[in-house]
């Protein structure tokens, strides 16, 4: 894609190849509504779609979501219970549309202590559309960037790599996200400015991105203003650049 067909005049090296969102701000959203916490996850869930037609039409390859974290368990049950059938009715809903639109969906995260019958579900969505290309989706759920390490960690010593071998080029290999390039941008909505256990390995050099809308409401307009801001940044990834 021309920097004269780019919908935002950008030149492609100035385009994320690899965005991640941390979709915050639903129950907040909810509430300000009057309305119980859920509806706040049901909207934020209608929203992803929008979201994924902008990512294509911006030139976006790889989109990564924080749907459920490994410390969101401590939440009451009733709305633990409500998230898990959210993404049973997505996948019920959503895959037949995904896998028409070219969408590869992934997870990341830990199968373990999701219902089984889910994790049937998810593992057939996923089967059904590896082959896709047009865009990755890699939905984070029950997922923790400390696990992960952990985890990582766990295989590595499983796979008996030499500790004198390891560099961070292996140790990558063994992270949920591998072998996708580490994200170039994360968003995170609702005006926090923290990772919250989200892609900690992965972040190290990516920018990031506060914005004040909550998840519901984070659209086209939202999303190409979080580019623009980014194609204006420097990337120095811990060299100094010198001037002309």
């Amino acid at each position: 894609m021309s920097i004269e067909q780019h919908p935002l005049g950008l030149p492609p090296e100035k385009i994320p190849r690899h965005v991640a969102i941390i979709m915050d701000g639903n129950g907040r959203w909810a509430r300000q509504r009057g309305l119980p916490r859920l509806a706040g996850h049901r909207a934020g869930t209608e929203n992803l779609r929008r979201i994924l037609e902008a990512c294509v039409e911006f030139g976006i390859h790889i989109l990564t979501i924080y749907a459920f974290s490994t410390e969101n368990w401590q939440r009451p049950p009733n709305e633990v219970r409500g998230l898990m059938s959210i993404l049973e009715q997505v996948i019920d809903r959503e895959i037949d549309e995904l896998d028409r639109q070219g969408v590869q969906l992934r997870h990341i995260g830990r199968l373990e202590g999701i219902r089984q019958d889910l994790q049937v579900k998810i593992k057939q969505a996923i089967e059904r559309t590896r082959h896709n290309g047009r865009l990755i989706l890699n939905v984070a759920f029950n997922y923790g960037g400390r696990a992960e390490i952990l985890d990582a960690c766990r295989r590595i010593m499983r796979a008996g790599v030499d500790p004198e071998d390891l560099d961070e080029e292996i140790f990558s290999r063994y992270l949920y996200t591998w072998p996708l390039p580490d994200p170039d941008l994360i968003i995170r909505t609702g005006g926090e400015y923290r990772l919250s256990n989200f892609l900690i390995w992965q972040a190290a050099y990516a920018e990031i991105y506060s914005t004040p809308i909550f998840w519901p409401d984070f659209n086209r307009d939202a999303l190409a203003k979080a580019l623009l801001e980014y194609a204006g940044r420097e990337r120095r990834f811990g060299r100094v650049l010198e001037k002309a």
